[in-house]
């Protein structure tokens, strides 16, 4: 059988703070990671608004009373990049928190970076 699938490139912190949280929330954003490399979709991913296409993809998950979040990309061909995973700390509104956005656009510069050989 061939391996088709893409590999998982975190970057900063993402994985240390993916492995930080709640073991429930690990297997589910792992889930949807895996599912990301095998170029599907987990049906709790929805497109983060804000970065002009389909490329950046988020997956929520609730725990006890927390949201968690999962941020990633499938922007590039060679891998699916994981750029960030954080617990929402904002209890009012839906909306990803500006410092979070602004750590997901420096991370998405470096991928595409990355992904360019750069």
């Amino acid at each position: 059988m061939i391996n088709d699938e893409k590999p998982l490139i975190w970057m900063g912190s993402s994985r240390k703070d993916l492995l930080a949280m709640p073991k429930a929330v690990q297997r589910e954003f792992g889930y949807a990671l895996h599912l990301a490399q095998a170029g599907s979709r987990h049906t709790g991913t929805k497109i983060l608004r804000g970065f002009g296409s389909a490329g950046v993809l988020e997956v929520v998950e609730d725990f006890s009373t927390d949201t968690y979040r999962a941020v990633y990309t499938v922007r590039f061909t060679n891998a699916v990049y994981v750029l960030h995973c954080f617990k929402k700390k904002s209890t009012s509104g839906i909306e990803t928190p500006k410092p979070d956005m602004d750590l997901i656009r420096r991370r998405l510069n470096d991928a595409k970076k990355l992904a360019e050989g750069s």
